[in-house]
């Protein structure tokens, strides 16, 4: 069942909480590029698909769902490494580039989203380092979280947001695009 035949199948009212939780890092065994040097057009267009087309046919199909008269809330899961000015390292081209894509839909889809629902809150936010198999090879000297503290601060974190269109950490605490 794909996207839109999924957000067609939801009949029971207006939608008050969307969290989008896609991501992949490692892609067809690859792990994330260390260098231009190492770009595969294949790996990047993969990337593009999982981390930002995909959150963006969820936000065609769904945030129209949306309440109109109370306050909703959706977020999309990005990550830090997707913050343009934040980047000191370089390295991860295609995963960086495909979270920044996301942060940009995400800003799009807000702005649009305010027309027509104006008590809606639409968000990218970064969940921290989560402990599952994603992050499990790139952790090592980074503090993580269990998937279940990531959801509680997520939840805390969106309950505080009173601002669309904003990319912000899990703490609530903001992050420059």
């Amino acid at each position: 069942m794909n996207i839109a035949d999924r957000a067609g199948r939801i009949s029971n009212g207006p939608i008050h909480l969307l969290i989008c939780a896609t991501g992949v890092l490692t892609t067809h065994g690859q792990s994330p590029e260390k260098s231009l040097r190492q770009i595969d057009p294949e790996i990047m267009l993969s990337q593009f698909r999982v981390n930002a087309i995909g959150p963006a046919l969820v936000a065609k199909h769904f945030l129209p769902q949306l309440d109109r008269r109370s306050r909703t809330a959706a977020v999309f899961l990005s990550a830090r490494v997707g913050s343009i000015t934040d980047n000191k390292k370089g390295g991860w081209i295609s995963y960086r580039a495909s979270k920044a894509a996301l942060n940009q839909i995400v800003r799009t889809a807000s702005i649009e989203l305010a027309r027509t629902h104006p008590n809606a809150v639409v968000t990218a936010m970064h969940p921290g380092t989560v402990r599952t198999p994603l992050s499990a090879p790139y952790s090592k000297g980074h503090p993580t979280v269990s998937p279940e503290e990531a959801a509680t601060s997520i939840l805390r974190a969106l309950d505080r947001q009173t601002e669309t269109g904003k990319f912000i950490a899990y703490d609530g605490s903001p992050i420059e695009w």
